[in-house]
C-alpha cells in the first residue's frame, strides 16, 4: 500500500482488513480519497475530490485510466466495481457496482448503477443515467436519462485522445504541483 504520493500526504485509508493497493506509477492527487478494498493500476490517475470507497466489495482500476475530479466510485455487497485499462472517467461521474471494460469513455456527470456493463470501446455520453443491468455493447454509445443504447456509434479516437491526454497531464502534475497555501 502506498500512503504518500510525491512527498505529499494522500488520504488513503484501510478499513479493518481492507487495504488499498496503489501501483507506484499511479498518480493520486492529494485531495482524492481512497478507502478500503481499492486497487489502482500503473499510470492511472485519480484527480481532486474523487472518492473511491471499497467498503462493500472491491474496486479495481486498470492501467492508464483517469478518474477525474469529483467522481465517486463505490460498490455494493454483491457487486464490485471494475474499470479496465485505458479508460476515461469524466468529471462528476458516479459508478456503483458496475463493470467498464478496456478503452471506454464515461462522459461528465454520467451515473452507472448496479450490474451495468460497458463493453470494450464504448462511450457513455455526458449526463447519461444507466439503470441497473444496462448493457452497452462494444463500440456502442449510451445517451440520455435513462440511457438509450445506439450500437456502433462510439468514436475510438475520442477515447484514445482522452486517455493519452490524462497520462500527459499526470506528468505535468508530478513535476509542477506544489501547495502554496
Amino acid at each position: 500500500m502506498r500512503r504518500v504520493a510525491y512527498g505529499r500526504s494522500v488520504p488513503v485509508y484501510a478499513l479493518g482488513s481492507l487495504v488499498p493497493t496503489i501501483h507506484p506509477d499511479a498518480f493520486v492527487h492529494p485531495e482524492a480519497v481512497i478507502i478500503g478494498d481499492v486497487t489502482i493500476g500503473p499510470q492511472s490517475s485519480i484527480w481532486p475530490c474523487a472518492v473511491l470507497r471499497g467498503d462493500g466489495s472491491s474496486i479495481v482500476i486498470g492501467a492508464r485510466t483517469s478518474i477525474q475530479d469529483g467522481s465517486v466510485v463505490h460498490t455494493t455487497e454483491e457487486w464490485p466495481t471494475r474499470v479496465g485499462d485505458d479508460c476515461v472517467i469524466g468529471h462528476l461521474v458516479h459508478l456503483e457496482g458496475c463493470t467498464i471494460d478496456d478503452e471506454c469513455l464515461i462522459g461528465v456527470g454520467a451515473i452507472l448503477l448496479h450490474r451495468v456493463h460497458v463493453h470494450t470501446r464504448a462511450i457513455v455520453a455526458a449526463n447519461s443515467v444507466l439503470l441497473n443491468g444496462t448493457e452497452v455493447p462494444s463500440g456502442g454509445l449510451a445517451v440520455g436519462t435513462p440511457a438509450v443504447v445506439k450500437e456502433g456509434r462510439a468514436r475510438l479516437e475520442a477515447i484514445h485522445e482522452g486517455a493519452q491526454s490524462y497520462i500527459e497531464r499526470t506528468r505535468v502534475y508530478r513535476e509542477g504541483l506544489r501547495r502554496i497555501g
